[in-house]
């Protein structure tokens, strides 16, 4: 059977591989939903290094690059948001990556909106994409960033799933820059320094 050279060049990416996933919902309905910011610093992420997130792997559009002179794949699930796990098991399993080296980037309902919060393990706290995470891969011994989005009065799933205002997404487009630089804080100082710079 031939690999073709993006084969080939993928599977060299499968170890020592930081895998970095944003959590959102696929379809372009919900490109600007609250739910969706998970995906949007990864798309913010991958334009600021340069790294094409349009190859489909195990479920994911995936970007294999280089930052800082490490390997890393950032990944968005192309499940919706409940069955993130089945990406992202997949991704781990096909990475062999440990645990230490997956982070997950998601929304966050208990925070304020432009809050940030970085993580190296904790539950779901009622958050279905993370929850079906914990169980695909048996652990919650995962890094995470959570990015605040606000809890609103009345109905939540209808909350998160619809758009920001514009005066929010002026808020989130600098959040998700914030959490840009948080990820290349973590790949070049490590999660600890990268929780005392931004929690």
């Amino acid at each position: 059977m031939k690999h073709s050279q993006n084969d080939t060049a993928s599977q060299a990416f499968y170890f020592h591989t930081k895998l970095i996933v944003g959590l959102g919902n696929p379809g372009k309905s919900y490109v600007n939903n609250r739910h969706n910011v998970g995906f949007q610093c990864i798309d913010h992420f991958a334009q600021a290094h340069r790294i094409s997130v349009k190859e489909r792997k195990a479920r994911a559009k995936v970007g294999f690059g280089e930052v800082v002179g490490k390997r890393v794949v950032l990944a968005k699930p192309r499940t919706f948001m409940n069955a993130s796990g089945e990406a992202v098991g997949r991704l781990v399993r096909q990475l062999g990556a440990p645990l230490d080296d997956l982070l997950v980037i998601y929304d966050d309902l208990d925070l304020p909106l432009g809050k940030v919060r970085i993580r190296q393990r904790g539950g779901a706290a009622g958050h279905k994409g993370i929850q079906s995470i914990i169980v695909s891969l048996g652990s919650d011994q995962f890094p995470r960033i959570r990015v605040g989005i606000g809890r609103p009065d009345g109905d939540e799933v209808a909350y998160v799933l619809s758009d920001f205002t514009p005066a929010e997404k002026e808020i989130v487009n600098e959040v998700v820059a914030t959490v840009s630089d948080a990820i290349y804080c973590i790949l070049t100082e490590g999660i600890e320094a990268a929780m005392n710079r931004y929690n």
